[in-house]
């Protein structure tokens, strides 16, 4: 059973959140401020933390901030704030998801199993990625075409990752933008275009990279 830990200083949000989420399945642990969440954090695993941001003692901010030093366990935060700048805060500190209150359970329900999700495939995914002659380390952040490496930046590493984690699948330009970015990009969407022309450079034969023109970037499937 997975388990989630919930951060709530509202004790009627608490009681709410703790009995939708375990009769969705799910064993729940229940933290009142930031330092109790933080210590429950450090006693056992969880497999996600659903974080209010306005907490006494340690504000959502300051606890993500401890865990993001530890662990890449997700994180869903609660907010009454809907302003842009409080989702770019929590956001680059790494949370994977927003919800803000009021909110439907439902919705909160599928979008801690849509993180979930994403999350353990993420966990499941084979260390090395292999496409024809190319050859994706993922634990070493390193590209083989062949037996020689490859010297990619990080951004280049990713773009590449993720056109070859999606075979045969189009991935535009937001797209990439939001899963490498992780939040909405408000600058211009070309510096796709920049990362993918440097990255098309390095691979030389080995780029097999199709630009869907007008629509956005894919690696086929290789021919059964």
């Amino acid at each position: 059973m997975q388990k989630i830990l919930i951060v709530e200083d509202d004790l009627s949000i608490q009681a709410l959140l703790h009995d939708f989420i375990q009769e969705a399945g799910y064993d729940v642990t229940l933290a009142g401020d930031g330092v109790e969440a933080i210590t429950e954090f450090s006693k056992k695993p969880f497999d996600l933390i659903l974080l209010d941001i306005m907490l006494p003692k340690v504000d959502g901010y300051g606890v993500c901030e401890v865990i993001r030093q530890k662990s890449d366990v997700p994180i869903i935060m609660l907010t009454a704030l809907d302003s842009e700048q409080e989702q770019i805060k929590g956001l680059d500190l790494q949370i994977d998801d927003y919800i803000t209150k009021p909110f439907s359970m439902p919705i909160l329900i599928r979008k801690i199993a849509a993180v979930l999700r994403r999350t353990s495939k993420l966990t499941e995914t084979s260390a090395t990625i292999e496409y024809k002659n190319l050859m994706l380390d993922l634990d070493g952040y390193k590209v083989y075409i062949g037996k020689e490496s490859v010297d990619l930046t990080p951004r280049e590493f990713e773009i590449l990752r993720e056109l070859l984690s999606h075979k045969g699948k189009i991935l535009t330009r937001k797209n990439l933008l939001q899963i490498l970015w992780k939040y909405e990009f408000f600058g211009d969407e070309r510096i796709i275009d920049t990362h993918i022309k440097n990255l098309r450079k390095k691979l030389g034969e080995a780029d097999y990279i199709e630009t869907i023109r007008g629509v956005g970037y894919r690696i086929d499937k290789e021919d059964s």
